[in-house]
């Protein structure tokens, strides 16, 4: 069954491979980017996550390409380190803003339209950060931990409907961001990954497709992590 797939920051890195994952499968795929050019093979949506105009036009966009969005992976993320000490309110406030109201304004725009079908899948991206937290990462982890509370209770509002919620957790993981960061902080990551490497983002990709198939419908509120076995016990 070919379905209609939204996937924001679907232009690189995880969320391109989330796309081509998707693609692979059949399904109808809409991406969102708001810088540069967009890959081709997919329908773009230009979009600011931190925009509900913009998101709300986006949705309807997609609607009326490809029909009611019935899958949703909400991927798009910025992240603004620093030291909390010296971290102003802008700056923590920005990356909440893009990463778990940017979620939200997403949610709420295509839920409308799986309440009507009684089904749909809604999968959110996060990070192993938000259960193990990281230095110069306060405004990151707190977006990223928010997340998990959103959809679980997302999950039980929906739930009714046959609309799932999950989250999905990547560890360290090669894209363009993680190479941003330093050589000793990747090694310490990597020493508490069981499997000692980084991940891929055709690996989360896969984690991703699988809680939006109809094997996974059984599955909702989870936390699926994809993190080489960091964090075990969290």
């Amino acid at each position: 069954m070919t379905r209609s797939v939204l996937i924001t920051g679907g232009n690189r890195g995880i969320g391109l491979a989330i796309a081509e994952a998707f693609a692979a499968a059949g399904d109808k795929v809409a991406i969102t980017y708001r810088t540069g050019t967009p890959p081709p093979g997919f329908f773009p949506v230009r979009c600011d996550v931190t925009d509900t105009d913009s998101v709300n036009d986006a949705v309807e966009q997609v609607t009326s390409q490809q029909g009611p969005v019935e899958v949703m992976v909400s991927n798009a993320g910025v992240i603004n380190d620093g030291l909390l000490l010296r971290m102003s309110d802008a700056d923590f406030l920005r990356v909440l803003d893009t990463n778990l109201l940017g979620a939200m304004r997403l949610t709420r725009a295509v839920m409308p339209g799986m309440i009507s079908a009684r089904w749909g899948r809604l999968i959110y991206v996060s990070s192993m950060t938000a259960l193990l937290g990281a230095p110069g990462q306060t405004n990151y982890a707190s977006a990223k931990a928010g997340l998990i509370g959103f959809a679980r209770s997302v999950a039980r509002e929906l739930g009714t409907r046959r609309i799932t919620a999950n989250v999905v957790m990547p560890g360290l993981v090669d894209t363009d961001m993680t190479k941003e960061i330093t050589d000793q902080r990747r090694a310490q990551i990597l020493t508490q990954t069981a499997l000692n490497r980084a991940g891929t983002p055709e690996e989360v990709a896969a984690a991703v497709t699988f809680l939006a198939c109809e094997n996974a419908s059984y599955i909702t509120a989870a936390l699926l992590p994809v993190t080489g076995g960091a964090g075990t016990g969290n």
